[in-house]
Formats: structure tokens, C-alpha cells, sequence
């Protein structure tokens, strides 16, 4: 069974949940060239596991706490925060080898 924390139910993290996931997202839907890997293609694994984090973090930051256990273990926030991490990585990334 996951224990939650209190720490993660705070109005805070939620906030910061749906602060990373929104810009996240709009890039995704508005610029899609800022995803490209350094030899001009997309990486398909990659960008579903940050939409995996972009989704999970728009589940937390709105407040639905998934009851059955391996929907809580996917949509976990911290595995959101790292996912989105990693897609923030990728848009620093190619900015980076573009400019």
C-alpha cells in the first residue's frame, strides 16, 4: 500500500504540479520542433513518458487522488515531477544545440 504524505496533498505541491505541466503541455502542442533530438527526429519513448509526467501532474495540481493502487503508482506526483523534469531537459537540450 503507498502511503501518501500530507506533504504531497498541500495545496502547494498541487500548485507546483500544475505549474510544471501547463507550460510543458503548450509547448508540446504549440512548438513541437522544441522536442527534436540533435539529428533532427523525435524520440517517440521519450515524449510519451513526458506526457505520462504532464499528465500526471494536470491529475495531482487539479486534485483527483486515484483510488485503485497501480493508477496512484502511475500517476504518482514525484514520478510526474520527475518526467516533466526530463522534458524540460529535453526543451533545454535542443535550445541549447539549436542556438
Amino acid at each position: 500500500m503507498i502511503v501518501d504524505s500530507r506533504l504531497l496533498k498541500s495545496r502547494w505541491s498541487r500548485a507546483l504540479s500544475l505549474l510544471l505541466a501547463t507550460p510543458l503541455a503548450l509547448v508540446l502542442l504549440l512548438h513541437p520542433a522544441s522536442m527534436l533530438n540533435a539529428d533532427g527526429s523525435y524520440s517517440h519513448g521519450l515524449l510519451m513518458l513526458v506526457m505520462l509526467g504532464i499528465s500526471s501532474g494536470f491529475i495531482h495540481g487539479l486534485g483527483f487522488d486515484p483510488l485503485a493502487l497501480i493508477w496512484r503508482l502511475v500517476f504518482h506526483p514525484l514520478l510526474g515531477w520527475l518526467l516533466m523534469a526530463l522534458g524540460y531537459g529535453i526543451i533545454f537540450r535542443t535550445q541549447l544545440l539549436l542556438g
